[in-house]
């Protein structure tokens, strides 16, 4: 039987239950990503998502692993620019960063502080450390590359072969403005 969990938002109104072990769990210090957890971050009762290096930690899991318990009425979407490729969507009950989604793609990458402290994963790498001005202040615990590696690229398709090609679309009802 594979692992379940579910975990959810700041007071507990959105959950989600995820299944199995993610596709990878990363620190993102690209400029997007950045830019909109410090956007999010502003919006009332928002908690901040970036670490103290504005690195953004999260999980990635394949979109057919991840299933939406209560609260998905509050999800709203948030682009950096109309035209974004990317949206993040937030639980606007309590304002909470939920996940972030590629364009196209068949996984999530969940906001690690979804899952209680004691149960989060572990990043294994930080990635896009390239966008940085001056990367050599970044903790030394775990590999910090400069960007995507073949290996990141070949997880995800691994999972996607799994998924038989599968996108399940994932549902969104308005936006939110930070």
């Amino acid at each position: 039987m594979s692992r379940r969990m579910t975990i959810g938002c700041a007071c507990g109104h959105t959950r989600l239950e995820v299944e199995g072990e993610p596709i990878l769990v990363s620190e993102c210090l690209c400029n997007s990503c950045r830019a909109a957890a410090t956007r999010l971050a502003k919006l009332p009762g928002a908690r901040r998502i970036l670490t103290e290096y504005d690195a953004t930690p999260s999980a990635d899991y394949r979109k057919d692993r991840i299933r939406f318990v209560s609260g998905a009425e509050s999800l709203r979407e948030f682009r950096l620019a109309s035209d974004a490729g990317s949206r993040r969507v937030v639980a606007t009950c309590c304002n909470t960063p939920v996940f972030l989604e590629m364009k196209g793609a068949h996984w999530l990458s969940l906001y690690l502080h979804l899952w209680p402290e004691n149960a989060r994963p572990k990043a294994t790498l930080r990635t896009m450390t390239g966008d940085l001005p001056d990367a050599s202040a970044l903790p030394a615990d775990i590999p910090n590359l400069k960007s995507h590696t073949i290996s990141f690229y070949a997880k995800l398709l691994t999972s996607w072969i799994a998924m038989g090609f599968r996108n399940p679309k994932i549902t969104i009802a308005g936006t939110v403005d930070a």
